[in-house]
């Protein structure tokens, strides 16, 4: 069963409570998303280092329920 996107961004806000998360259906078939996550526990982490930590969020949910996501991180 796929993610819906509200899922997928009450996971990552669990995870990184202070983030600001936006996410979007790519192509409307609820399997590909790309998520826009702003955090300060991002503070001094490498771009993979905050990628690992969103994907760590999703809770193995990633390749399952959740075919495709582009991710874009920043420092808050």
């Amino acid at each position: 069963m796929a993610m819906d996107l509200k899922e997928i961004e009450n996971y990552i806000k669990e995870a990184l409570p202070k983030a600001t998360v936006e996410i979007q259906d790519l192509a409307g078939d609820g399997n590909h998303y790309s998520a826009t996550v702003i955090a300060p526990e991002f503070s001094g982490k490498s771009k993979i280092e905050q990628h690992k930590m969103v994907y760590n969020s999703l809770k193995g949910k990633m390749g399952n329920e959740l075919h495709a996501l582009a991710i874009k991180t920043k420092e808050k």
